[in-house]
């Protein structure tokens, strides 16, 4: 259907079904963007100390930097597939490890 029109081909799968894909990977970027953005406003306005600026990097490198990960690698650079899931996984373990941190007072104490 939009195969065509965007000149997308799909091996294995409806052209649909990668551009569903893509069109999902762009919405939970911009959620995730959109969340870490109230959060720097809030840590702006001085209502949560260094813990909100804290949890929103931990959001963005639990999921917007990861997915920009997944799409630019493959994309931009030559990286094979252990690579770019080693570097997906990293960076999901420091989002991960910085929200643990802030939520158990790293910092604030």
């Amino acid at each position: 259907m939009y195969g065509p029109l965007l000149q997308l081909r799909a091996t294995g799968a409806d052209p649909s079904i990668a551009v569903a894909v893509l069109a999902l990977s762009l919405l939970s970027l911009v959620l995730s963007v959109v969340i870490a953005a109230v959060l720097v406003r809030g840590y702006r306005r001085g209502t949560g100390g260094t813990g909100l600026l804290a949890l929103a990097v931990g959001l963005l490198l639990l999921t917007t930097v990861p997915e920009l990960l997944r799409l630019g690698l493959p994309t931009l650079t030559a990286v094979d597939v252990v690579g770019r899931s080693v570097a997906v996984s990293a960076c999901e373990l420091s989002g991960l490890g910085t929200i643990l941190w802030t939520v158990y007072g790293g910092g604030s104490r």
